[in-house]
């Protein structure tokens, strides 16, 4: 039985399991999840209910989308991702930068201030803007883990209002995310798929493994 990833294209937790999957070259059954109809078998494995999930052929669960990217950067990390491993940067990503850009992005969800917590998250940005300064990426001239978890969730913010983020002074934070978005690497976490049901024909991926 092979490693089984379960996922869901649009999240950024998923998306950074699958930056890191991707580039550590592991093979993995990938099943894409359709969050209204989660499969029975992910929710057997993982009661937090939420991608992704990585079912291990050990029968070892990991579900936190960190964990699953230093696994795959364990087993193989042929761009040394794991040498720009800043745990604190990422923390507050997941934590501060998160908290604001949810508040921001549902604001009917939280019953929030969108436009305060936009503020608070741009602040936020231009710490990265300083960073960006002087290494290009986040932790180094070039990409690193800690890039792979950071930029879907500024993707995501800057998507909420792209004609208002395009205006705002982060030239870096934006060169950086084109960088990111337009690579091939990120082309290929990004390509669709069904959600998987029992009984299809298993997709292996990265697609070629």
């Amino acid at each position: 039985m092979p490693d089984t990833l379960y996922s869901f294209r649009r999240c950024p937790y998923a998306m950074r399991a699958r930056l890191a999957v991707a580039i550590s070259g592991q093979a993995v059954e990938l099943r894409e999840v359709a969050l209204r109809d989660k499969p029975d078998a992910m929710l057997a494995i993982s009661p937090k209910a939420t991608v992704p999930v990585l079912a291990l052929a050990t029968g070892a669960v990991i579900d936190q989308s960190l964990d699953i990217m230093r696994w795959a950067l364990d087993r193989h990390d042929p761009e040394r991702w794991m040498e720009g491993d800043d745990a604190t940067l990422i923390a507050d990503c997941d934590d501060r930068f998160k908290h604001h850009l949810d508040r921001y992005k549902y604001p009917e969800r939280f019953d929030t201030d969108a436009l305060a917590h936009r503020s608070t998250a741009c602040a936020w940005l231009a710490m990265l803007e300083d960073r960006l300064a002087r290494n290009g990426n986040l932790c180094r001239p070039v990409r690193s883990i800690t890039d792979a978890a950071i930029m879907p969730f500024v993707r995501q913010f800057a998507r909420v209002d792209p004609p208002w983020f395009d205006r705002q002074p982060l030239p870096r934070v934006r060169a950086w995310l084109l960088g990111h978005g337009e690579s091939p690497l990120f082309a290929a976490v990004m390509e669709r798929h069904k959600p998987w049901k029992p009984g299809d024909t298993p997709i292996v991926w990265p697609a070629g493994r």
